[in-house]
């Protein structure tokens, strides 16, 4: 193709995607974007959903040559480029030269290259372009409403239609942004990465998102779920709650962030767990009930206290293992380590999820598909309580046997009932989601029989 260097200048938008970049180029000359990329030599295919369908998060890495040809297209300086494009120089192994400085490309996904990708304002884009077009951009989660427009702007990665969910009746939301910014500066002071204290404040979050499913008295994250659905999520509330829940309990994260970063609040932590006495968490723990009251629910605090092995447990442990100055220092005296199996899962993978369980189809092929999420939830909460039962054994073999003996004894007694508990409920969704009895029996080491009479009576919490 021939072309004439900066016939049209496009000014990249800060934290812009290469590939959002070069689709703008292209629109701007009036062409198809496929037809602007053969201009580049490409090193493979571009990332597709599994569906089918080219991903709105796809990345484009450029050797030397092929930088100096886009900033050629777009009519704009390479230290400008530079300042503005995140991957602007990250190269790839596929990447040298060129033969004879030919301009090379190679696609990525973005959050593999530089972060959380999700799409831009189209309208704030208008008023930097002239133009309404679709803008992809590197934007971490407290960083995704739209001030100007009222728009909570969706995660780029997924296979769904909409780029943005409408929160100008949710000004909580709004206010969140803002506040998170103060938040974020305490954090700092406090010798803490805002990044990882956001990560921890919204895994804490997200695990209440799903207990509370069965919160009888929560009302403000259905009514805002049900505002940023359009009024009302109807038959698809299960979508909805998959789509809509970073932008609902947006508000709560940044609460708990800064909450968690007060010391007042480690000082309730410190002083609920016993201090240099251990003692076992009570429903009336102090620490849980100032937390209810700093995301405005009253209600919570015994909710919270009831809930084992989470991402909270794990960052008071931190912080009492800490003052207590037990075992070697390392990750498990960070209060702000998360570890891989409590980070929520992304929109993106819970859509493949619930795409995976529509398409196969059938009573009982699929476990999440046919087991409802107040039972797996239940049933995950159960197992977290018997880990938070085992895990204080650590270390108590000191003492006189009696102490020992009693300690052992009544924790694991405590575990045993819990677990007992789990294998119960994991029978019942087993067989009422068409499993056979006599297979549900041979795993749970229960004679068929003694099963489907305990069965019948029904799986209840005595």
């Amino acid at each position: 193709m021939t072309h004439h260097p900066g016939l049209l200048r496009t000014a990249p938008l800060q934290g812009e995607t290469t590939s959002s970049l070069i689709c703008r180029i292209a629109s701007r000359y009036g062409m198809e974007a496929k037809v602007l990329r053969s201009c580049w030599h490409w090193r493979n295919y571009p990332p597709g959903h599994d569906g089918g369908g080219a991903r709105a998060d796809a990345e484009v890495l450029l050797n030397a040559a092929g930088r100096q040809l886009l900033a050629g297209l777009c009519g704009v300086k390479e230290d400008v480029l530079a300042r503005a494009l995140p991957s602007w120089e990250q190269e790839d192994s596929k990447l040298s030269a060129g033969r004879n400085g030919v301009p090379a490309a190679a696609w990525r996904t973005g959050g593999a290259v530089a972060g959380p990708v999700a799409f831009g304002c189209r309208l704030c884009a208008a008023r930097r372009t002239g133009t309404v077009v679709r803008v992809v951009r590197y934007a971490p989660l407290w960083s995704r409403v739209c001030v100007r427009h009222g728009r909570w702007l969706l995660d780029a990665d997924a296979d769904q239609p909409h780029e943005h969910l409408d929160v100008r009746h949710l000004p909580e939301v709004t206010a969140a942004q803002r506040r998170w910014t103060g938040v974020a500066r305490r954090a700092v002071r406090a010798g803490a990465e805002p990044e990882r204290v956001f990560a921890l404040s919204h895994a804490v979050v997200a695990r209440w998102w799903e207990q509370a499913l069965h919160w009888e008295r929560e009302t403000a994250w259905p009514q805002r779920l049900h505002q940023v659905a359009g009024g009302n999520a109807g038959t698809e509330l299960d979508w909805w709650r998959i789509v809509g829940r970073d932008a609902v309990v947006f508000p709560e994260v940044v609460a708990v962030s800064d909450a968690l970063l007060d010391p007042a609040m480690a000082e309730l932590a410190w002083r609920a767990s016993g201090g240099m006495r251990p003692r076992v968490r009570g429903g009336d723990d102090p620490f849980c009930h100032r937390l209810g009251e700093r995301v405005d629910r009253d209600w919570l605090g015994s909710l919270i206290a009831a809930d084992y092995g989470g991402p909270l447990s794990g960052w008071r442990s931190a912080i009492v293992s800490a003052r207590r100055g037990s075992g070697p220092p390392g990750w498990r005296d960070d209060p702000w380590h998360l570890k891989r199996e409590q980070q929520p899962a992304t929109m993106a993978g819970q859509l493949r999820v619930m795409a995976a369980e529509a398409q196969e189809g059938g009573s009982g092929t699929r476990w999440r598909a046919t087991v409802s999420a107040e039972h797996r939830f239940r049933i995950t909460q159960l197992l977290d309580e018997a880990r938070e039962e085992l895990a204080q054994l650590r270390g108590a073999h000191s003492g006189t046997t009696a102490e020992v003996a009693r300690e052992l004894l009544e924790h694991l007694s405590q575990s045993a009932e819990l677990i007992d508990r789990v294998v119960l409920h994991t029978a019942a969704a087993a067989v009422a989601a068409g499993v056979a009895l006599e297979e549900v029996a041979q795993w749970s080491r229960l004679p068929a029989e003694e099963l489907s009479q305990i069965l019948a009576a029904g799986c209840s919490e005595d």
